[in-house]
C-alpha cells in the first residue's frame, strides 16, 4: 500500500512539473556541486533540439525529501565519497521503483562510493554494462559504439553501466566518459566543439529516455 501511494505521488509530481529536473545534494565530503553550468546547458540544448520545456534552472534536492517525487529526472555526480543515511537509501529506493530515473556521472574518483551506496538502494540488484544496441544509444541521436568518451582520467575506456527492474533501465551510471564536463561552458575545460556537441547528444538521449520510458 505504502509503495501504491508513493507511485501516486509521483504521477502527481509528473503532472504539474514534468517539465523539472534536479541535481542531488549528498552527505560524505563529494562536491555534489561540481559542474555548474553543465546541467543548465544541458537543458537549454535539450530545449533548442529535442522540444523539451524544461524549467533552465535545474533544482536542488535532499534525497530525504518528499519533494523528490516530483522530479522524473535526477542526477548525480562528483568527485570523491558519497553518503546515504537510511531515509535517503529508502527514499531513493521508492523513487526508483515509482517510475523515476537517476543519472549517475562519475567527475573521477566517485565510483567505489556510489557503488557501495547503490548496494544499499538495492542489495539484489548489480550495475551491468548496457549494450550498444540499447534505446538510449539510439535515441535521438545514434551512438552506434556506446557512451562516448569526453574527458581524459586514466587512460580506461568510457563505460554505460545500469541497473535493470524487470527489464527496464531504472539508474544510468556513466564512468570514465565524464559527460558532465562535455556539459560545462566551453572555456571551463577548453573541449573542443565536437567533443562538447558528443556530450550534449548523449545527454539528450538521457533525458529523452528518462522522459519517455
Amino acid at each position: 500500500m505504502k509503495q501504491f501511494f508513493y507511485l501516486l505521488f509521483f504521477i502527481f509530481g509528473l503532472s504539474t512539473t514534468a517539465q523539472e529536473i534536479a541535481l542531488v545534494k549528498y552527505s560524505g565530503g563529494g562536491d555534489w556541486y561540481a559542474n555548474p553550468t553543465a546541467l543548465p546547458n544541458l537543458i537549454a540544448y535539450c530545449n533548442a533540439n529535442i522540444q523539451t520545456k524544461i524549467a533552465p534552472k535545474p533544482m536542488t534536492i535532499e534525497l530525504s525529501s518528499s519533494a523528490l517525487f516530483l522530479y522524473p529526472f535526477i542526477h548525480i555526480t562528483g568527485h570523491g565519497n558519497i553518503v546515504f543515511n537510511d531515509t535517503e537509501v529508502n527514499n531513493l529506493r521508492k523513487y526508483l521503483l515509482g517510475g523515476g530515473f537517476l543519472h549517475i556521472d562519475d567527475n573521477y574518483g566517485l565510483d567505489q562510493y556510489i557503488r557501495r551506496e547503490m548496494k544499499r538502494v538495492f542489495p539484489e540488484l548489480d550495475f551491468v554494462e548496457i549494450s550498444k544496441d540499447h534505446i538510449i544509444f539510439q535515441e535521438p541521436y545514434s551512438f552506434p559504439n556506446g557512451i562516448p568518451k569526453i574527458h581524459e582520467h586514466d587512460n580506461k575506456p568510457p563505460q554505460a553501466f545500469g541497473l535493470f527492474k524487470d527489464g527496464k533501465l531504472i539508474c544510468l551510471y556513466t564512468y570514465e566518459t565524464d559527460l558532465g564536463d562535455g556539459w560545462e561552458d566551453s572555456e571551463v575545460h577548453n573541449n573542443p566543439i565536437e567533443t562538447r556537441e558528443k556530450a550534449l547528444r548523449m545527454g539528450a538521449n538521457i533525458i529523452n529516455y528518462a522522459f519517455k520510458h
